[in-house]
C-alpha cells in the first residue's frame, strides 16, 4: 500500500489513541480458557437490571422494525419532571462519553485550550487531542481535582474545562461550596463542564447537585449517565444539561437516533424506579465497607471514594498483580494509563465478588 492514509487524517486525529475499556469476560475466557470469572473492572452495577426496565424493553421490542423517536421526547419529558428541568435544556446522548464528545465540537477547535486535572477521566483528553486543542493538565490535590490550580490555569485561549464529581477513577470530590467559589472566578464565556457520572451514589450533604446549579451559571453544562446506578451500561444512553442557547448548539451537531429505542424506553422507566435506584446504593454502600474492611486486613491502602470504586495502592508495579488476578479469575482495571501505576480500581461488586476478589489479592499477594 502506496498511500499514507494516516496523514490525511487531521493533526489531532493522528496522535490519538483509542480509550481502552475493561477487559471482557469473554475476552478472558479466551484468552486462559477459564470460567467463572468476576469482572470489577468497568464500574457496572452488580445488582442486573430491574423489571420496570426489562418489561419496558420488552414493550419497545415490538416495534424495533421502526427509528426511534430521535427528539427523546418520552425520556425528556421524564427528566424534566424528575430534576425540575425544560426540554429545551437537554441533550440526549449514546453515553454521556457521546454529549463530552458534543462539547468539543461545538466549542473547541485547533489552537483552544482545554483544561482538565491530573488523574482526571481519560476522555477529556481524547476530545481536547481530536479537536487539535492544546491540554491544560492542571496538578491534582490529594488525588483530586485542585480547583485553584484549574482557575488559575484560565487564559483568553481557554474554551471548555472539565470536572468530574466524582471523579472516575479515583473517587474524590469537591463540594458545592469549593465549585461555587470557582465558578465566580471562571470568565462567562468559558464551558465548564461537570461530569456527575456517579453523582447517585453520594450521599454527602455538601456535595453539589449539578442540576440545580444550572440557573445560577449560564456557563455551565452537566453530564450525566444511565450507565452506572441506574444498571443500563450495554443499553448507552446519557444526557447533558445546560442552558438553552448551550443545548440548541449542540443539538445541532448531534446525530440524528443517537439513541436507541430499547435505551430511551429503559431509561424512562429507570427514572421512576426508585426503589431500583434505592437497592443499588445501598448494595454500593455495603460494598464498599467490604472492600475496605477486606483491604484493611491486607495491610494496603486505598483512596476514598464516593463512587462506586475503589482504587487500590498495592505500593508496587501493579499490573504483575493485575495479571495474576486475572490467572485467579478475576478482573479489575489497572489504571498506568492515567499516571497512577501503582493502583488497581476495583468496581464494587456482589458481596461474594467482592469477597471473591479479596481472597484472590490474598493468594496473590502471599506468593
Amino acid at each position: 500500500m502506496s498511500c499514507d492514509f494516516k496523514a490525511l487524517a487531521t493533526p489531532g486525529v493522528q496522535g490519538l489513541h483509542p480509550y481502552l475499556p475493561g477487559k471482557p469476560v469473554e475476552e478472558l475466557e479466551r484468552e486462559l480458557g477459564i470460567s467463572d470469572i468476576v469482572k470489577l473492572a468497568s464500574n457496572e452495577n452488580p445488582l442486573g437490571p430491574g423489571q420496570q426496565v426489562l418489561s419496558a424493553i420488552e414493550q419497545a421490542s415490538k416495534e424495533l422494525t421502526r427509528y426511534p423517536d430521535s427528539n427523546g421526547f418520552e425520556l425528556k419529558q421524564a427528566l424534566c419532571e424528575r430534576f425540575a428541568l425544560s426540554a429545551d435544556q437537554l441533550t440526549l446522548g449514546n453515553g454521556s462519553n457521546d454529549v463530552l464528545d458534543l462539547v468539543g465540537r461545538v466549542f473547541v477547535q485547533s489552537g483552544d485550550e482545554v483544561i482538565y486535572s491530573e488523574y482526571g477521566f481519560l476522555v477529556y483528553a481524547l476530545v481536547a487531542q481530536s479537536m487539535g486543542a492544546k491540554a491544560v493538565v492542571t496538578p491534582a490535590r490529594d488525588w483530586g481535582h485542585d480547583l485553584e490550580a484549574m482557575a488559575a490555569a484560565v487564559t483568553e485561549k481557554t474554551r471548555v474545562i472539565f470536572i468530574a464529581n466524582p471523579n472516575n477513577p479515583t473517587g474524590t470530590w469537591v463540594t458545592e461550596s469549593q465549585l461555587r467559589n470557582f465558578m465566580a472566578q471562571v470568565p462567562e464565556h468559558v464551558i465548564v463542564v461537570l461530569d456527575e457520572a456517579y453523582t447517585e451514589y453520594v450521599g454527602h450533604v455538601d456535595f453539589p447537585d449539578g442540576l440545580r446549579l444550572l440557573n445560577e451559571y449560564q456557563n455551565l453544562i452537566v453530564t450525566r449517565t444511565f450507565s452506572k446506578a441506574y444498571g443500563l451500561a450495554a443499553l448507552r444512553i446519557g444526557f447533558a444539561a445546560a442552558n438553552a442557547s448551550i443545548t440548541d448548539l449542540m443539538n445541532r451537531v448531534r446525530q440524528p437516533f443517537n439513541g436507541n429505542a430499547l435505551a430511551l424506553a429503559a431509561a424512562t422507566a429507570a427514572l421512576s424506579d426508585e426503589d431500583y435506584l434505592a437497592r443499588s446504593v445501598a448494595l454500593n454502600n455495603e460494598g464498599m465497607a467490604q472492600l475496605e474492611s477486606g483491604l484493611e486486613a491486607l495491610g494496603l491502602s486505598w483512596i476514598p471514594s464516593v463512587g462506586n470504586f475503589i482504587t487500590v495502592d498495592m505500593k508496587t508495579d501493579a499490573m504483575p498483580i493485575y495479571q495474576a488476578l486475572l490467572h485467579e479469575g478475576v478482573i479489575v482495571r489497572p489504571v498506568a494509563n492515567y499516571g497512577m501505576p501503582q493502583h488497581l480500581r476495583i468496581s464494587i461488586g456482589l458481596p461474594e465478588e467482592n469477597q471473591r476478589c479479596l481472597d484472590a489479592l490474598n493468594k496473590v499477594l502471599s506468593i
